[in-house]
């Protein structure tokens, strides 16, 4: 299939910038994966849209406050660069060199991340970067077959303090408003730190309506995946089966995994919170279905002709053309199903992306 085949035109103004006031208050497309057929319903109603005995999985993914702006050099340069933290490549490791890069200094201690890095021309190996008065330092390392940088950083104390005191929320590119409260791009139930970017379906949920759920009976489990270069990636080859899917990091505990299959015995469906969940329950099942317990990378892309074996339904908001994640969706519910409800979110002026509306294919 080709790229193209995955294009709408989306009128900016859709784009939502803030998050609405109410999370619960956003819209909620519901659209039946088999005959495409839609309803419009609000996030809130949800409760009445599940069953007892199904089971929805959420991503307790948290996002790192993981943009920095530094000054090059010894910081007295007025040339500022920008810095986006990935994934810690210490801690997670994959192979790389840097990744057996562990030790501490006289003055302080060193961590390692996979970063992006704005401008590019600024950030070759060697470069040194100053963040905040001094308490940060970084030095480029490395340069990634895929353009993104190995980067030491230096410094005194615990580093996710430190991140806590000079960095903010790595917003998507097409969010051009400066976000006042840091906590509504994340989700309510957000615990394991390590994304760049937030599972956003899971936006939309208050603790409230999670307990309303819960009551009707529904089982509630989590995964983790921690959000990272895939999510900034667009898909650059015409024919989408030549597109490189970046790996990330997820967590599906052996609890989980037998909940969710006791669902499946039950006869009851499986409902992914997001693509995240989706991608990790594809992930970890094997031909029958049957989820497994496991940690580890994951790089599965998934499109039109995918089998799936594990979901039964997908909660999730309106993506960009052409990304990745409109190609899953469109593998779940079809893709002239899907864009024909795009068709209709945008005619119905429903927000799109991070902080807009939701759909749940069922």
């Amino acid at each position: 299939m080709q790229k193209s085949d995955f294009y709408f035109e989306l009128p900016p103004e859709l784009i939502a910038q803030t998050p609405l006031k109410s999370r619960e208050r956003s819209r909620l497309l519901v659209m039946d994966k088999n005959t495409g057929a839609l309803a419009h319903h609000h996030f809130y109603e949800l409760p009445t849209l599940l069953s007892e005995g199904d089971c929805l999985v959420l991503n307790d993914s948290r996002v790192l406050p993981a943009r920095l702006i530094g000054k090059q050099g010894d910081g007295s340069s007025n040339s500022s660069i920008e810095v986006v933290l990935l994934r810690d490549v210490v801690k997670l490791g994959d192979g790389s060199s840097a990744s057996s890069i562990v030790n501490k200094t006289r003055n302080g201690s060193l961590s390692y991340w996979e970063c992006l890095t704005k401008p590019g021309k600024k950030t070759k190996p060697g470069a040194k970067i100053v963040f905040g008065d001094g308490e940060l330092t970084a030095t480029v390392k490395d340069v990634t077959n895929s353009g993104t940088r190995i980067i030491e950083f230096e410094y005194d104390g615990i580093f996710m303090e430190v991140l806590e005191r000079l960095g903010k929320m790595p917003l998507p590119p097409y969010i051009h408003e400066e976000l006042k409260d840091a906590e509504r791009y994340q989700t309510v139930y957000s615990k394991k730190v390590g994304s760049a970017a937030a599972p956003t379906a899971g936006l939309h949920f208050t603790e409230e309506l999670l307990d309303e759920i819960s009551s009707k009976g529904v089982d509630i489990r989590y995964v983790t995946l921690h959000v990272g270069l895939g999510t900034f990636r667009p898909v650059k080859t015409d024919n989408i089966e030549d597109h490189d899917m970046h790996a990330e990091y997820f967590i599906i505990t052996k609890e989980t995994a037998e909940a969710i299959n006791r669902t499946k015995e039950r006869g009851k469906k499986v409902i992914a919170v997001g693509t995240t969940s989706c991608r990790v329950l594809e992930s970890c099942s094997d031909e029958a279905g049957e989820v497994h317990a496991f940690s580890g990378f994951t790089d599965i892309f998934i499109y039109p002709g995918y089998d799936f074996k594990c979901i039964d339904g997908l909660i999730t908001n309106f993506h960009l053309p052409e990304s990745t994640l409109i190609m899953l969706v469109s593998a779940l519910a079809g893709r002239e199903n899907t864009l024909k409800a795009y068709n209709a979110a945008i005619k119905e002026k429903y927000r799109f992306f991070s902080f807009g509306d939701a759909c749940f294919i069922v």
